[in-house]
């Protein structure tokens, strides 16, 4: 009785720490900008302020507000990496649109991918943290007026 008990225990043991590391996955993917921005749900979500990464060309700039930063998280709970990073790329790119918005700028610039802190520039791909149960962005980007 007590082996069979001892080996009850060491099971439950073994399961809780397998469960409890699944839930703490935290992996790091990168995803396609363009694609992003050709779907219907970055069409309805996404203000009409441009959005430019890492170096890609846009108009000549007039005044600079500064950089800007945002961290969004989404359930990721029985959703696709790539759906629930998709759906939070479009949060914080939406957070960085209205914050030009308030401050009367045209555009955001320069934007990079800053997840926990880690910088990551790419003119065609971002960077998102997925979970079992959360994804994550952190965005940062200048705001900036363009010339007339």
């Amino acid at each position: 009785m007590k082996k069979l008990t001892l080996t009850l225990l060491a099971f439950i043991a073994c399961t809780s720490l397998t469960t409890t590391s699944a839930y703490a996955r935290d992996d790091i993917s990168k995803f396609s900008v363009a694609e992003l921005l050709k779907t219907e749900k970055a069409k309805n979500a996404l203000l009409d302020v441009p959005v430019y990464f890492a170096t890609q060309k846009h108009k000549a700039v007039a005044k600079t507000f500064g950089e800007v930063t945002t961290n969004k998280k989404t359930n990721a709970f029985m959703k696709s990496d790539k759906e629930a990073c998709e759906w939070v790329m479009l949060s914080a790119l939406k957070a960085l649109q209205k914050r030009a918005q308030k401050e009367g700028m045209d555009a955001v610039v320069n934007i990079e991918s800053n997840y926990k802190k880690r910088q990551f520039a790419s003119e065609t791909e971002f960077e998102c943290g997925a979970g079992a149960l959360m994804a994550g962005v952190a965005l940062k980007g200048t705001l900036v007026k363009f010339a007339k």
